[in-house]
């Protein structure tokens, strides 16, 4: 593929090079994957109002998130097992939103460890924490983050327990990875991956094996994450994580103005309208649908956001126009990354930040900062 135009040819190129099992933990969702898909066509039902004789000179789609200046409102989501995707492949997403000029979210179950990204790059990134029952280890990762002076603790709330996602279960996607005679045959078509994990020391969780207690490898991770992850999490919980991190906190999975309410009085400072990227709640809404009762009951008293099928600079503009002060991105990234490495997830940014300047401009603004309802045609969004 010599020209890429757009998300979906890096997709299809992610497709081709990364082996089958990790390019389907990134690329499905929960049960029949309904809520999953909607999560992107939903976008498409939401229709633009062009505007025409309007001065479309200095633009710009620059703007804050938590205060941080962006190029524009998008995040690089925390996604697990990115250094899955290509080798390093944390550092390799973590340089490239540093060069554009993006915040990069780090997740708890990433591959390179949260040391490794602090020593690769040089501006802050945020990092993203599951609370686990091991409340010591969560103390120390709080603690590293600290240490990696990240500047943004992102904590995820709809991961208590697991969603089931089939593709997974078939493909035998487990830490570690079964190598079954089906995975093995589809690695030997993989030489370009291959190749950029033998050149690696970094396979595993690298958060977890060697700082976790009794998980000092591989074999001994699986036992540790089943029974880790906390089902008895509450908004206590974020209390206590608030009072310890002492920073900027953005809660990640709000899907219900109660809990969108919940999330302002917490004292945090962003929230994310997040389905988990369809991954969780199979027949819930999409994230662009529950985005406005959600901006309309807290917009006022904390940054909203949200994430979930976000595949071109379109979307984050009606994502902007139905209230989220910012939007991120978890598979048109690592469709990037899985494609090209590092130069991948750059050419993600540059097509999304194309798309948006140009219907930005198309739809009459010049200033991301002054997007509002009205560049949308009534009765095309949800309310």
């Amino acid at each position: 593929m010599t020209v890429i135009t757009n998300i979906e040819d890096l997709r299809v190129l992610a497709k081709a090079r990364v082996p089958r099992m990790f390019y389907d933990y990134a690329d499905s969702g929960s049960w029949t994957e309904g809520t999953y898909r909607a999560n992107e066509t939903d976008f498409a039902k939401i229709k633009l109002r062009q505007r025409v004789a309007v001065n479309m000179e200095g633009r710009s789609t620059a703007t804050t998130m938590v205060g941080q200046p962006v190029a524009m409102p998008v995040a690089i989501a925390p996604t697990g097992l990115t250094g899955m995707q290509h080798a390093d492949g944390e550092i390799l997403a973590a340089r490239a939103a540093e060069k554009f000029g993006v915040p990069f979210t780090l997740s708890t179950m990433s591959i390179c460890s949260i040391e490794d990204v602090a020593a690769a790059t040089t501006a802050p990134f945020w990092f993203q924490l599951y609370v686990m029952r091991d409340r010591d280890f969560i103390e120390r990762l709080i603690d590293r983050a600290k240490a990696a002076k990240c500047s943004a603790l992102m904590l995820t709330l709809d991961l208590q327990i697991l969603g089931q996602r089939h593709k997974d279960l078939k493909n035998g996607l487990s830490a570690p990875p079964k190598p079954t005679l089906a995975n093995l045959i589809n690695l030997m078509t993989k030489p370009r991956w291959c190749l950029g994990m033998l050149g690696t020391k970094r396979r595993s969780f690298g958060n977890i094996v060697g700082h976790a207690k009794g998980v000092g490898d591989l074999s001994s991770l699986s036992a540790w994450t089943a029974e880790q992850f906390d089902p008895a999490l509450s908004w206590a919980d974020v209390e206590w994580i608030k009072k310890r991190w002492g920073g900027k906190l953005i809660l990640k999975g709000i899907m219900d103005s109660e809990d969108a309410k919940l999330a302002a009085n917490s004292g945090a400072d962003a929230l994310i309208v997040s389905n988990h990227g369809g991954r969780q709640l199979d027949g819930a809404p999409s994230s662009i649908e529950a985005l406005p009762a959600i901006a309309d009951a807290v917009g006022s008293q904390i940054e909203v956001w949200m994430d979930g099928g976000i595949r071109s600079g379109q979307d984050v503009l009606k994502a902007r126009a139905l209230g989220a002060r910012g939007t991120l991105i978890g598979r048109a990234f690592l469709y990037g990354l899985g494609a090209m490495g590092e130069a991948g997830v750059t050419k993600a940014l540059e097509i999304i930040h194309k798309e948006l300047d140009l219907t930005m401009a198309f739809c009459g603004h010049t200033k991301i900062s002054t997007v509002d309802k009205g560049i949308l045609l009534p009765g095309t969004a949800p309310r």
